[in-house]
């Protein structure tokens, strides 16, 4: 090919002929068995001669290389290859970061939701209980509760809880329409006292609304409209009647509960306390009876709806029945509470009620003496003239003549004619009270043996 021969390096030949080296073409296959490849040795192949056992893969006439640059070093540093089956034992850094498996991968995010959900969780319940927002806690730490807010039996609430069983609605159906008020039970067997004038005007059959909303009919066992006092009854077993206190035993400034159907509000409970005690009353309807009474005067809100309820002392006993106020409206207007309320002393509807019971008719007591009438002037010296008196009354056997002025009945002081009929109606027939009475310029004491008017 021309003048030039050209050659793949493995033929070719040092100039220098001094010291011909034959030529060495490359093995393949086989390792080198010298220390290394190049160098004095050439790859382990002895000088002058061909590879014999295991040949290099490498072509170890690097120095007859004709590509070589002459000034480079002559010796060529190849990486050594290992020796298979001399390799080390692979060995695991315990300390290096591992690969997680998808198990534990899975694991993780498992954890990692329970653990955000039971956090959210958390966090919305304290938000929903305390209103928070925005981390925001409302309030102080719960603590014991107070005293005032344990509710023992004695206290406002307790008295309420044990006495509003007892209380029940009484509504009565008429020509004028429907008329509602209040009343309680007396006994275990049905019997409910409430006022006269919630009855009055009905067709003798009411309707008994118990404090649980159930409700039952009743029918009328008997009335008293000058006492103001109406017994009904239930046919139902299992009731819980209230229980009676003493209104003799009673003092200004005790505390006292209403609880009624005040303007149809069932269950409704009212606080107060004693104002006065023997405050007489007239009342009554244009055309109606005229009632008397020395009745229990308190500030416990009261209104209309709450006649027949009950008024309890602190200890939960009944010791009045509600059925008055007073008002500052015209007549023929609505009327309300300012703190002027009145009821019956329960001793003395409590006869009533018994005697209504047994007889189905009230007794009335009586001293044997007439007063002037509503529109007569009061004494300038006070106390109330006698106008006549019945020659086998009370008020005869005792020594009293018509023409004296009673000052006191019972301790009490007499102003108006009202306050001698009120008083005596408080008191049972049989009942012995002093009476202080003026004859003329002389001061006289006699005692009285009230009777039972037959009526």
């Amino acid at each position: 090919m021309g003048g030039t021969d050209v050659t793949d390096g493995w033929d070719w030949r040092r100039p220098a002929a001094n010291n011909p080296v034959p030529p060495q073409p490359p093995v393949a296959g086989g390792l080198p068995t010298g220390g290394g490849y190049g160098g004095p040795t050439n790859g382990g192949v002895p000088a002058g001669g061909h590879a014999t056992g295991t040949a290099s893969p490498w072509w170890s006439d690097a120095l007859a290389d004709p590509w070589r640059d002459p000034a480079a070093p002559t010796a060529v540093v190849l990486p050594a290859v290992p020796v298979r089956g001399t390799e080390p034992e692979p060995v695991a850094d315990p300390d290096a970061p591992r690969r997680p498996v998808l198990r534990q991968m899975l694991l993780i995010v498992v954890v990692a939701a329970l653990l955000a959900g039971t956090l959210g969780g958390a966090l919305g319940y304290v938000f929903a209980v305390r209103g928070g927002a925005g981390g925001t806690v409302l309030g102080a730490q719960p603590q014991e509760a107070p005293v005032a807010a344990q509710r023992k039996p004695d206290s406002l609430a307790g008295v309420a809880a044990r006495v509003l069983p007892s209380v029940v609605t009484v509504r009565v159906g008429g020509a004028a329409g429907t008329s509602e008020g209040s009343g309680f039970i007396a006994s275990a067997d049905g019997h409910v006292i409430t006022n006269d004038h919630v009855i009055a005007g009905g067709n003798g059959r009411a309707t008994v609304i118990f404090n649980d909303g159930s409700s039952a009919p009743a029918t009328l066992v008997g009335q008293d409209p000058e006492s103001d006092i109406a017994v009904i009854k239930v046919a139902r077993t299992g009731l819980r009647p209230v229980e009676f206190g003493d209104s003799d035993a009673l003092a200004v400034g005790d505390p006292v509960l209403a609880i009624g159907s005040p303007l149809s509000l069932a269950n409704t409970v009212t606080a107060g306390i004693v104002s006065a005690l023997d405050r007489t009353m007239r009342a009554g309807e244009p055309g109606g009876p005229v009632r008397y009474y020395a009745a229990i005067q308190t500030d416990a809100a009261v209104n209309h709806g709450n006649s027949g309820g009950p008024l309890v002392d602190g200890a939960g006993r009944v010791v009045g029945v509600n059925s008055t106020i007073k008002s500052l409206v015209s007549d023929g207007q609505e009327a309300g509470n300012i703190g002027l309320a009145f009821a019956i002393p329960i001793n003395q509807a409590k006869r009533i009620t018994q005697d209504i019971i047994g007889t189905g008719k009230a007794r009335r007591t009586v001293i044997g003496a007439e007063v002037p009438g509503p529109g007569a002037a009061p004494s300038a010296t006070g106390g109330v003239r006698l106008v006549a008196v019945e020659p086998s009354g009370p008020a005869a056997g005792a020594g009293l003549r018509a023409g004296d002025v009673v000052l006191r009945l019972a301790g009490r002081p007499l102003s108006e004619p009202t306050d001698l009929i009120a008083l005596v109606r408080k008191f049972a027939p049989g009942s012995v009270v002093t009476v202080e009475y003026r004859r003329g310029s002389s001061l006289e004491t006699a005692s009285v043996t009230l009777a039972a008017d037959a009526k």
